[in-house]
């Protein structure tokens, strides 16, 4: 967009104090090595299934709550703990973003993690690492906030369709913050406390964090209203609200979020991942298994459940974070759905839906809305034998005998897609794009080995997880 000449005099004045602070940078804790190298492999990962699923899994904590509580951490001048941190190269990319920008962090424990971040050092996200991960922008509100000003570049992430940061924008503007763009880079500037009321086009979990995390410190009062629900939105005012936030409203449409001079230090603990546990469902029903997840929060399963219960599968709820799948009948319903945002079922959900649809006869069909190209997983599922067909914004499932042969995955859950197929197919299957399934999945070869999938990488057999 055009940038005026107003505009212009604020992106002259970010590049002056681009290096702000500097001299005074705090020494940094060196980040050990997050992964062994065999967990780190990219190598592709081989699959042979056909035999059905058994055990007990305990789900790991949630990615897409840890990311942007990581990032809000930078709003925090005094240690926290968070407990429940996946070990995900996503995660590696966070910490060495907000390492870049004062943060100094040490891992205490296999899940929990230590941040402090005495004072903002650089208010400029590195690009090499937004690039990489759309989550990365949720750093544009914690800086605006104790900084006063931030700049990023429009993030990367998996390439599955249009998702643009509109609403984050307009969101800041309303509540009085100057963002421009200009090559790329959103620059913003508030010269006050961040005030006012904004009503959300549509509901976005991103936009929504952002500008919870821009109104937390300071003395004004903001209204958000059409804000998301989904539980990574909740998890974060959860978070804020422990370290001496006053966020009300939560886990409603309306927030209200009345600013406070500072947070102090404390301890969280972040919810367990409900799309990794929707997955180890899903291989379950496909695989035609018995699998008890433990660890899990329920609520945040039911779309999911409900589903699963229509299609023929067997769900018991045992107590309030122990599911039991039982997909051993084998007698199982086509499916039509539509994805919604939360409490609807998942847009991350719908390609290991789909992959498990296409194990079941008869014809199936999912529709996306929210991502309405997100289906490029398709021909990946047809070349293990799938009959599938993309029309406009829904997918076309005929259940069928899947085979085995070589695929690629093209974003995490795409592959986690080719995941759920490959544990029904009683060939072998050969998964590439690993690299993605590491951003989402924490030792997920140990973790299907623990379960009786038959994993390997390399040509290697990994040894069973205890």
């Amino acid at each position: 967009m055009a940038i005026s000449i107003a505009s212009k005099e604020v992106i002259g004045s970010i590049s002056n104090r681009s290096n702000f602070g500097k001299d005074s940078r705090a020494e940094r804790t060196n980040m050990p090595p997050l992964f062994e190298s065999k967990t780190m492999s990219n190598a592709p990962l081989i699959i042979r299934g056909g035999n059905p699923v058994s055990g007990i899994l305990p789900v790991n904590p949630s990615k897409n709550a840890a990311l942007p509580i990581i990032a809000a951490s930078l709003l925090i001048g005094e240690p926290i703990v968070l407990n429940g941190v996946p070990r995900l190269s996503d995660m590696e990319c966070i910490l060495e973003i907000v390492k870049s920008l004062g943060a100094n962090f040490e891992w205490i424990s296999q899940h929990s993690l230590r941040i402090h971040t005495p004072e903002i050092t650089s208010i400029e996200a590195p690009y090499s690492l937004v690039s990489k991960m759309r989550a990365s922008f949720n750093v544009l509100g914690p800086l605006l906030a104790r900084a006063g000003e931030a700049r990023i570049s429009m993030p990367g992430g998996c390439s599955f369709g249009v998702r643009p940061v509109d609403q984050h924008v307009k969101a800041l503007r309303a509540m009085g913050a100057t963002v421009v763009e200009n090559n790329g880079d959103f620059i913003a500037v508030r010269d006050r406390p961040l005030t006012g009321r904004f009503v959300f086009d549509l509901l976005t979990v991103g936009g929504t964090q952002n500008a919870i995390s821009a109104a937390t410190l300071g003395t004004g009062i903001v209204r958000l209203e059409n804000a998301s629900i989904d539980p990574d939105v909740i998890d974060l005012c959860n978070f804020l609200n422990t370290m001496g936030a006053k966020i009300h409203g939560i886990g409603t449409h309306t927030l209200e979020i009345e600013g406070v001079e500072k947070l102090h230090g404390g301890e969280y603990n972040i919810i367990p991942d409900r799309l990794e546990a929707a997955t180890f469902m899903l291989v379950a029903a496909a695989s035609r298994g018995i699998l008890t997840l433990t660890n899990a929060n329920l609520a945040h399963l039911r779309s999911v459940s409900a589903k699963l219960i229509e299609a023929g599968v067997g769900i018991l709820e045992m107590d309030n974070t122990t599911v039991r799948i039982d997909a051993s009948s084998n007698k199982f319903n086509p499916l039509h759905l539509s994805v919604a945002e939360f409490p609807g079922f998942p847009t991350d959900v719908q390609p290991m839906m789909s992959a498990f649809l296409a194990t079941v006869p008869g014809t199936s069909r999912i529709t996306d809305r929210i991502y309405p190209t997100r289906f490029g997983y398709s021909a990946e599922l047809n070349r293990l034998g799938a009959k599938t067909e993309v029309l406009d914004s829904s997918i076309l499932i005929e259940g069928t005998r899947l085979h085995g042969a070589p695929v690629k995955a093209a974003d995490i859950r795409a592959g986690a897609a080719l995941v759920v197929a490959a544990a029904a197919i009683e060939g072998e299957t050969r998964i590439q794009g690993v690299e993605f399934l590491n951003r989402g999945y924490e030792n997920l070869e140990q973790r299907l080995m623990s379960i009786g999938v038959d994993t390997t990488r390399d040509g290697l057999r990994l040894a069973n997880a205890s």
